[in-house]
Formats: C-alpha cells, structure tokens, sequence
C-alpha cells in the first residue's frame, strides 16, 4: 500500500523591504559619517543648529496660541515649508543618496513595495524631524476643542507624509535631470535662490513693518493657500476649532486625496525609471545634427574676435561657475534698485549697481579657462594679440551687460517716475561699467586665480588674497576711475544747471568707451608677458 505522496508546501512570504530600507539608511548615514571627520563635524553642527531651531520654532508657535493671526502665520508657514521640501531635492540632489532610486534598477523590486519602503525610509533624518516639530507647533497654535485636536492628531503626521512624498516624487521624476551635467548646475545655483529668497522674505517683512494691518495683510493669503496641502491639513485644525466641519472634511480629504495622488506619480516615475532606457545613452549613439556655427555666432566679427566672443559667451552658457557668477549678478543687480524702488526707499541711481555687478564678470578672465588657458597662451605672441584676446572678451560681456544695465536703469527710473534723470542715470552707468572692463582686464593680467572645477569653492586654496585684491581693490580703482564723471554731475546740480545733466548720456558713454580702450591697451604688454605665470596661477583648481 502506498503512502499519498506529501502536499507542496506553501511558498514562503516576501520578506517585507521597509525594514531593510530603513536600516539600509541607516547604514548610508553611518558609513558617510566615517568618511571624515570634518564631514562628521559638519553633520553635528548642522544637527545641533537644526535641533535647536526647531525647538525655538516650536516654542514660539506654542506661544502663539490664542492670537489671532496664528492659524494666518502657521497656515502660510507650512505652506513654506512644503516649497523648501519640493525644490530642495533639485539643488541638493547629492544629500541624500537613497534620492536616485536608479542604483536600484537590477533589483528584482515591485513599485508599490517600493515606494512604501522608500517612504518609511525618508521619514529617518533631521529634515523629517524638523519638519514633525513645526506641525505639531502649527496644531497646538490653532487646535481649540478635543475635536480639533482630534483631527491635529490626524494632520501632523498627514503634513509629514505630504512634505516627503513631494520631495521624493520631484526627485524621482528628474531623476535625469539631477544626475546630468544641468543637475550640477542647478546644485550651483542653489545660492542664488536663498539669497532671492532672503530678499523676498526681507522685502515682505519691511512692508508688512509698516502697514497698519500688519500680519493682517497676510490673511488673503493665507485663505487661498488654506485649500492648498499640505496646509490644508492645518486649515482642517482651525476649521474644526470654529465648528466648520463641513470645511475642516473638505480640506482633510483634499489632503489625502494629495498625498495618493503624489504617491502614485511617484509609483508611476518609478517604473518608468525602472522600466526604460537612459536616454543620454541613447542620445550619444545617434549622429548629432545640430547644425554648427550658426545662428547669433555667425554674426560675429571675422579674425580673432569672433571665436573669442564664442567662447567667452559659450563659457557663460555652459559652464556651471561661470553661470552661477553670471545668473548671481544679473538677478541681484535687479533685485537692489528694483526692491528699494518697490519700497519707496531707492534712488534711481542705485541702478548703477546692475552696471556695477556684470563689471564683476571681466575680473579674472583667465581663471575661467583653468589649465586650458594654454591652448589662448599658444595663441598669443605679441601685444597686439593680447590686445585682441582682451578686447574680445571686453566685447563678449558688452552684448550682455550693455542692454542689461540699461534695461535695469529704465525699469528702476520707471518705478520711481524719475524721467528726467534717466540720462544721467544711463550716463554713469555706461562711465561705470567702462571703468570695471578697464580695471578688471588688468586686475586679470596682474592677480589671476584658480577656479577649482568641483565643488562650491569659487576660489582655489591658497590664493583667497589673490581674489579679494583683485575684486576689490579692482572695484575701488573703477570708482576712482569714473571720479570725473560723478563730479560733473555733482557740479550740475549744486550749480543750479539740472537742465544740462542730459550732456551726462553721450559724456558718460564716451567716457565708459576711452577708460575701456585705455584699460585693454594697458593690460595687454602685461598679459604677453606673463603667460606662463598666468597658466601657473589659474591650472592649481
């Protein structure tokens, strides 16, 4: 008699990812802190620094309990928040190395598991902490009523989860993007953006200092972003408060219906991460068919000219330091006179200063071409040569700085209703930015530097002094250098012949255009000479 033979066996359960991926964060961050102990001294400090303000934050929203701005400020506070948690993975994205999901792709991994390990995973971290301290702040501050408090204790963590599943579905879906050449140009221009930023935020506290409505001037929008997650989790708090449950639902289910919908973007840019090929390797197999030398380039002048102006403006273009120092001065020689025009508080010849930071670029010429500077040195065998190297560069920065500066100075007259003195304006702007070309061509000569090529220093180590004489001691030689033409406008206003300060448009321009000239024709027997100690200086980044 035979025995029925045995039943299979059930297969045994996936084990779950989440704990792995948490521990694999873990791991990441232990193993990162090892590397140095610098890296593990900045890791502490920025802890300690992001722990203490977050306990101050939640102080102070504790003590804001009971006014009646409160739900306006925490409402508009999240609302912040949640933009810092979207845009941070864009400037950022090496923080966190769990951000690029495609060192995971050989794996055989499901989306939906994965998503929700890499969700449990991110909540691991300061930033998660931080972020948990100041919306649970946000609630005590506009929580009246156990029932308020009930749904507090339902949008706290509902906050949480909206900030980093916004911040991983951003990072995932440009997941390309931010490990490409432009990935590392937008970490670069991540100053640029605090420090906008910083204006804004300063702009909006000045004019909310001087209105008599105060914070109250904040309430509109504060109403628009209530409906907005993941602030309207909190709006959710205030509403129960004031007995609005029909709207404290509507904002509460708005929130999740955001969170799914974020999670299946995520879950949707994942398999699409997962499941089809790098398109940049793609894009190096076909033949490139952009056409070459055409366009704007065409137009430049024949001989030595044209290929340096190309260079120079592709430099601009292409190149992340060069266009981080361009897009920082083009933004902040706006902002300055346009901000203060805004507020009331400018003179229109604060727009001098946008002439005065696109001067900047033409400091250290030589430092942006590193140790390729030998391929311009080979190139160079007389004065003449160096003359026409100068003068091209010179010519590249005037297609962007020329109409810039004059466009800053109309729009700033504009907002301050100044017409008459737009001449005058233009005037010491064209005298300005002439004296930088001419000051910074030969601080280029005498005090050139390195630009290191990785990182976020603009300056190489050891030669910091070389970078702010030339700066600076450039800029002080360019002030002196339009000294003439500032005091022939001094002398038509005290000497009562305001009519005549339209002279200061063609004085200043033909000013600006012989210092320039005076400028490149000084520092060219000074550049022939020393090439070697040039390429010397700038090759040590």
């Amino acid at each position: 008699m035979t025995t029925p033979a045995a039943a299979p066996a059930a297969p045994a359960a996936a084990p779950s990812l989440t704990p792995v991926f948490v521990r694999l964060k873990l791991s990441l961050l232990r193993n990162g802190l090892r590397q140095s102990s610098g890296r593990r001294a900045a890791y502490v400090a920025s802890a300690v620094v992001a722990l203490l303000f977050a306990a101050l934050q939640l102080l102070g929203l504790i003590l804001l309990r009971g006014d009646e701005h409160a739900a306006t400020v925490t409402v508009i506070l999240v609302a912040v928040l949640a933009l810092g948690w979207a845009v941070m993975p864009l400037f950022f994205p090496s923080g966190d190395e769990t951000l690029d999901p495609t060192r995971l792709v050989m794996l055989p991994l499901r989306p939906r598991p994965l998503v929700r390990a890499l969700l449990v995973a991110s909540l691991v971290g300061i930033g998660p902490l931080f972020t948990l301290c100041l919306a649970l702040g946000a609630v005590i501050a506009v929580a009246r009523g156990g029932a308020a408090i009930a749904v507090g204790a339902v949008a706290v963590p509902l906050t949480l989860l909206l900030c980093v599943a916004l911040a991983r579905a951003v990072a995932t879906a440009n997941v390309r993007l931010l490990t490409s050449r432009r990935g590392r140009d937008l970490a670069v221009l991540s100053g640029l953006v605090i420090a906008v930023g910083a204006q804004l935020v300063n702009f909006g506290a000045q004019r909310i200092g001087s209105s008599a409505e105060g914070l109250g001037e904040l309430e509109p929008a504060a109403d628009v972003l209530g409906w907005i997650p993941p602030s309207s989790a909190l709006s959710a708090v205030h509403a129960t408060g004031e007995a609005r449950y029909a709207t404290a639902a509507a904002q509460l289910i708005l929130s999740f219906a955001a969170l799914l919908l974020l999670l299946h973007l995520w879950q949707r840019s994942l398999t699409r991460l997962m499941t089809s090929p790098d398109g940049s390797t793609l894009a190096a197999a076909e033949p490139d068919r952009r056409q070459r030398g055409g366009g704007l380039f065409a137009r430049l002048p024949a001989g030595r000219t044209g290929p340096v102006m190309e260079r120079t403006l592709r430099y601009v273009w292409r190149d992340p330091k060069t266009k981080a120092a361009w897009v920082t001065s083009l933004a902040i020689g706006l902002i300055v006179p346009v901000f203060n025009a805004l507020q009331d508080t400018g003179s229109v010849y604060f727009a001098c200063f946008a002439a005065g930071m696109l001067g900047i670029q033409m400091y250290n010429q030589f430092g942006q071409d590193t140790s390729a500077f030998w391929m311009v040195a080979m190139t160079v065998a007389s004065t003449r040569d160096a003359y026409e190297e100068l003068r091209a560069r010179a010519l590249a920065l005037l297609v962007i700085t020329l109409p810039y500066a004059a466009l800053v100075t109309v729009l700033t007259t504009a907002l301050l209703g100044e017409w008459h003195a737009l001449p005058e304006t233009l005037g010491l702007s064209f005298a300005l930015l002439g004296a930088m070309l001419a000051t910074g061509a030969w601080s280029s000569a005498r005090y050139p530097y390195s630009i290191p090529q990785q990182g976020h220093k603009n300056v190489a180590p050891g030669q910091a002094g070389l970078a702010w004489i030339s700066i600076f001691g450039g800029m002080l030689a360019a002030a002196v250098l339009c000294a003439p033409v500032l005091a022939l406008t001094i002398w038509l206003h005290t000497a009562g012949h305001s009519s005549w300060t339209w002279l200061l448009l063609p004085v200043g321009t033909l000013y600006g255009v012989a210092v320039t000239g005076a400028g490149l024709r000084i520092a060219a027997p000074r550049v022939a000479r020393r090439l070697p100690e040039i390429l010397a200086a700038v090759s040590k980044g």
